[in-house]
């Protein structure tokens, strides 16, 4: 049996059927477009958003050529307190209601900390932690006031646990990450809503091509147990059920999608 052979992606089980998505960061081929459509094959309408114009419109035209359910999308540049504000309420607006948020929108590179400017640390934790917090915090005013409940579902990184060489900034981020979930997680109980993390090791596709070396890519994924990256949907198929209510009792929790070695 040749472990190292993608499966087949599985297909959907209506676990978020009813529901409305929002997804951060899903424009182009990567983790948060691929949550999109695993969002549609559940059942669920979802709102796209993304800073790149363009790029968010051909993804949103994709994805609604599907013809499974609405498709929304907002441009939002996360980095600014008042888009990711006005990002909520225009996805209640445009879809009626909110019930998923997955926290998608990170921002990597490859700098040792010896040659690292104050401007690309800012811009990194900016990007991949501090957006992570915006989102959340509207998020939960709009689940406070409503009173329906909802769930919160971010994507961070096993680098958030491991170290890597000149990863100290997107590290840094991502471990925030998850320690964010985990304390918000306890003070959303009250508002009824869940608030959990994934946990990545390696997962390829054109954008990951295109700010690391197919080089550290090809080790990374052979120092996996199955000897490959998991592909994009094996991760959106973890979200999903983080956003569904088969993972009713989980909140607080950093799901690893990983096959790394015991």
């Amino acid at each position: 049996m040749d472990l190292s052979a993608a499966p087949k992606e599985i297909d959907g089980h209506g676990l978020l059927a009813g529901k409305v998505v929002l997804i951060t960061a899903a424009a182009g081929t990567g983790i948060g477009s691929t949550t999109a459509r695993r969002a549609l094959l559940e059942g669920a309408d979802v709102v796209v958003s993304d800073y790149h114009e363009r790029r968010l419109g051909e993804t949103r035209d994709e994805l609604a050529a599907l013809g499974l359910g609405r498709v929304e999308s907002v441009v939002c540049d996360v980095t600014s307190t008042e888009a990711v504000d006005a990002l909520i309420a225009q996805t209640v607006a445009a879809a009626g209601r909110l019930d998923v948020l997955v926290n998608n929108a990170g921002l990597g590179g490859q700098t040792p900390v010896i040659d690292m400017t104050d401007d690309e640390w800012d811009r990194v934790l900016n990007v991949t932690l501090t957006s992570v917090m915006r989102a959340t915090r509207a998020a939960l005013r709009y689940f406070r006031d409503v009173d329906h409940g909802g769930v919160i579902v971010n994507n961070a990184s096993v680098l958030g646990w491991r170290a890597q060489h000149s990863q100290s900034h997107y590290a840094a981020a991502k471990a925030g990450v998850m320690a964010l979930t985990r304390c918000s997680a306890i003070e959303a109980v009250e508002h009824g809503v869940r608030i959990n993390a994934v946990s990545p090791s390696i997962a390829r596709h054109k954008f990951l091509e295109k700010t690391s070396s197919s080089e550290l890519l090809d080790q990374l994924s052979s120092d996996e147990a199955f000897g490959r990256a998991a592909e994009p949907w094996e991760i959106a198929t973890t979200i999903a059920f983080l956003a569904s209510d088969y993972s009713s009792y989980l909140t607080g929790e950093v799901i690893s999608v990983s096959s790394q070695r015991a």
